[in-house]
Order: structure tokens, then C-alpha cells, then sequence
């Protein structure tokens, strides 16, 4: 008897927001998450989030740098949570491994919407969603039965959906309401035959005859 082989077992990736549970949690504050220039240059004063991205910033200006080296004991893996206390994303075991994706995510979810489309006037809270909005904005063009118009092509697809789903529900609506009415229009026109019926069968009455008594003159 061959004994099945067995194939090696895969690492199953974290799911969005199930981050490594070893991770180093971080929690920094709006002012903090938001701020650009926490890692100054010292020659144009230009601002960086990451202390690596100034240290390769400093190489164009033929200054010293030098990147930070993880060594062994070091925590490899890092998380973010969310500022918001409320948002799903504050509890460590939802936290964000990317400092750039917990940013977008709490501007778009908890910050001001700033920049706005001079066509649509749609408002986005992260400038490279405005910049992405703007490029296809008036040049795709989905329209619903209903004749609503979207540009986004997975707002059309919701949509459509539900507009189905409320055009099916009416029609069954209006099929019941249907039945219903031709079932009366059945008992109505099935009782007047009835009453027809009964009218007819029943006896005639006599005919009225003159008196049969005679006058004398």
C-alpha cells in the first residue's frame, strides 16, 4: 500500500486588522499621526514622517546618513491603532501593520474632508484619493434604470443591486395585490350567479284575473 503524500502545509496569511500578535503596538496621537515634519532636514528644512526617509533625503545633499539595521532581539514587526477610541481599529488586535495606512485610514474615517471636486463636489479627506477621483471624474459614466449616474463603477454595482432587489419587491407587491383583487372579482361575479340562479328556480306568482262575480244591472 503507497502511502498518500502529503504536501507541505502553507503559512496562512493575517487577515486586514488581525496583525501578528508578537507585534510592537503603537499608539500615536492625531497630532502626531498627522504631522509631516517630525525628521527635519537641516539644509532645505524639508520635513519627513520617517526618520528613514530623512536618512535617505541626507544622501542627496552629500550628507552623512546611515539607516537604522534591525538586529536579532529587535521586534520586527510593528502595529498601529487607531487615535479614535471608538473605531474598530483602536483595539491592538485590529491594529494596522503599515504607519501610512493607519494615517489614510483615520483621515478618511475621523478626519476633515479638505479637498473637493470642482465637478461632482464630491470631498475627500486624503489628497491622493482626490488626485485619483479627479482623472476619471465625468469620464465613465454608469447609469442605473432608474436614471442615476455614478462614476464609480462599485457604487453603480451597489446600487443596481439594491434597485433590483426594491423593483422585485414591488412587483411582488403589485402581483398580490392582483390576486387578490381578481380573487374577489371571482367571489362577486360567482355570488351573482348564484343570486341568478335562485331567482329563476323559485315558482312564478299567479297572474291576476279579473273578479268572476257579475253585476247586476
Amino acid at each position: 500500500m503507497i502511502a498518500a503524500q502529503v504536501g507541505p502545509v502553507k503559512k496562512k496569511r493575517n487577515l486586514p486588522g488581525m496583525p501578528d500578535p508578537d507585534a510592537e503596538v503603537i499608539a500615536l496621537s492625531p497630532k502626531t499621526l498627522l504631522a509631516t515634519n517630525r525628521f527635519v532636514c537641516e539644509i532645505c528644512n524639508k520635513g519627513f514622517q520617517r526618520d528613514q526617509n530623512l536618512q535617505l533625503h541626507r544622501r542627496g545633499h552629500n550628507l552623512p546618513w546611515k539607516l537604522r539595521q534591525r538586529n536579532g532581539k529587535e521586534v520586527k514587526k510593528r502595529v498601529y491603532v487607531c487615535p479614535e477610541a471608538t473605531c474598530i481599529h483602536h483595539d491592538p488586535s485590529r491594529a494596522l501593520g503599515d504607519l501610512t495606512g493607519i494615517k489614510k485610514h483615520f483621515c478618511r474615517k475621523h478626519g476633515e474632508k479638505k479637498w473637493k471636486c470642482e465637478r461632482c463636489s464630491k470631498k475627500y479627506a486624503v489628497i491622493s484619493d482626490w488626485k485619483a477621483h479627479t482623472k476619471t471624474c465625468g469620464t465613465r459614466e454608469y447609469r442605473c434604470d432608474c436614471g442615476t449616474l455614478f462614476s464609480r463603477r462599485d457604487s453603480f454595482i451597489t446600487h443596481r443591486a439594491f434597485c433590483n432587489a426594491l423593483a422585485q419587491e414591488s412587483a411582488r407587491s403589485q402581483t398580490q395585490t392582483l390576486a387578490i383583487t381578481n380573487e374577489e372579482g371571482t367571489l362577486k361575479v360567482q355570488a351573482q350567479t348564484t343570486t341568478t340562479r335562485t331567482s329563476s328556480s323559485s315558482p312564478p306568482l299567479p297572474p291576476l284575473t279579473p273578479s268572476t262575480g257579475v253585476l247586476n244591472s
